[in-house]
């Protein structure tokens, strides 16, 4: 029943956030139909995203790397002093 009342409750949000067709006939190849408005403006725009998304992926690599495996020692861990108190 919760994932009736979640597919029901997620599903006008994914028909919203599709383009629209006068967004669609503006978008290139890649983009076209997910996102509105107009598309690039040059090939610098591609540059930008994706420097910026390969910093993201690397902070995101690194955040669960130090998450799994923190390389301090067991006794001066910030989240072994948090489990001791408790």
């Amino acid at each position: 029943m919760k994932k009736l009342f979640f597919l029901a409750l997620l599903m006008p949000w994914r028909l919203l956030s599709m383009a629209c067709p006068a967004c669609k006939k503006q978008q290139p190849g890649i983009f076209r139909g997910i996102t509105h408005g107009v598309g690039p403006d040059s090939q610098w725009d591609y540059v930008i995203v994706a420097i910026t998304l390969a910093i993201v992926l690397i902070a995101l690599f690194y955040l669960v790397k130090r998450l799994i495996r923190p390389q301090e020692p067991k006794h001066w861990s910030i989240k072994n002093s948090i489990i001791t108190q408790a």
